[in-house]
């Protein structure tokens, strides 16, 4: 009789861990996320998406918003969270009671954000390139005029994106007018035309920023460069930032550390700050989720390529998921944990 509730009492303790395993904490419970514009973000919302799902929240159809609307919306309480949020770019876009209402409880990608100048590595090689101010020399203009005005060609990004701001700033800070064109056009076809130039052997200059499937089709060091602002001259929001301006450990870049121009910002997700304290789940998931820079790329390259319907995007999140199953299995191990 004592071996038989021995051996009970064992299969019941043997099974708590599988028990604990199985709950799942959103049951009952719903999820409202947003998402940023940008297409290089869906991924990580839609890991995180799947991740809720798992641990039985129900998840309401994601809504795509403008940083500004997305800040004002998360304070308001009518979206709970996003896994786009830029820091320190992105606090100028911030309502003045944020900080009461929302928080940053996780981080994708540490210092993820980088945005700068990249130039074919054989040219930064040929002519010596290590700034924006060697544009101003009359080989380095001629070697990258496409149509013959005399001022080198550069990809920029179209009117109304933070980045557009900043490139006419620099145009402006560094007299650089005279001396490069820089093209508003749609993003992604102007990029996809640089990516032809360059398989043609053709010199390219263009901005982007990571994570980016440009960066993985041009990739900085074998084909590309990341080049220097003459100097770091900020605009007023980009004052907060100064010192994440000019980075160290950036690979493919021509100098070390290098101004890159921009502040270099971490990828984080914000959600608001009452669904978090009653979610104690999603506070020990998000904490815990990351991604490699590499991973983001490698997906957005993807959807570049044409795999960009919602059913594309969420074979790869079942592809990233058969790839870091013991990774995934971890973190909703450590949101179940967190539920008890």
């Amino acid at each position: 009789m004592k071996r038989l509730i021995v051996f009970l009492i064992s299969l019941v303790f043997l099974s708590l861990p599988a028990l604990a395993y199985n709950q799942l904490p959103g049951k009952g419970k719903v999820a409202r996320p947003a998402r940023a514009t940008w297409n290089t973000g869906y991924f990580q919302e839609a890991l995180i998406g799947r991740a809720l799902t798992t641990l039985g929240y129900e998840v309401k159809r994601v809504k795509e918003l403008q940083n500004p609307l997305f800040y004002k919306t998360v304070t308001l309480g009518d979206v709970d969270y996003w896994a786009n949020g830029w820091f320190p770019s992105h606090w100028s876009q911030t309502p003045k009671n944020f900080k009461e209402k929302a928080g940053i409880y996780g981080s994708v990608v540490a210092a993820g954000g980088l945005q700068g100048y990249l130039v074919s590595k054989k040219l930064v090689e040929q002519y010596n390139i290590k700034s924006l101010n060697d544009f101003k020399r009359p080989e380095v203009k001629k070697a990258f005029d496409t149509n013959g005005d005399g001022k080198a060609d550069l990809v920029a990004c179209p009117p109304g994106w933070g980045c557009a701001g900043i490139i006419a700033h620099h145009f402006k800070a560094y007299d650089l007018k005279d001396h490069i064109n820089a093209s508003q056009a749609a993003y992604a076809p102007s990029m996809a035309g640089v990516l032809a130039k360059h398989k043609r052997g053709q010199p390219v200059f263009f901005y982007t920023w990571a994570p980016n499937w440009t960066i993985f089709k041009l990739q900085p060091g074998k084909d590309v460069m990341w080049i220097n602002v003459p100097e770091i001259l900020p605009t007023k929001a980009q004052e907060s930032g100064l010192d994440l301006m000019t980075v160290s450990g950036v690979e493919g870049a021509v100098t070390d550390p290098i101004k890159l121009g921009f502040v270099v910002s971490d990828i984080l997700i914000v959600a608001n700050t009452k669904f978090m304290d009653k979610n104690p789940a999603l506070k020990s998931f998000f904490a815990a989720f990351n991604l490699p820079l590499k991973d983001i790329n490698e997906q957005n390259t993807k959807m570049q390529d044409g795999e960009n319907s919602k059913k594309d995007i969420q074979n790869h999140v079942d592809q990233w998921i058969a790839k870091n199953g013991k990774q995934w299995n971890y973190w909703l191990e450590l949101a179940r944990t967190a539920a008890e």
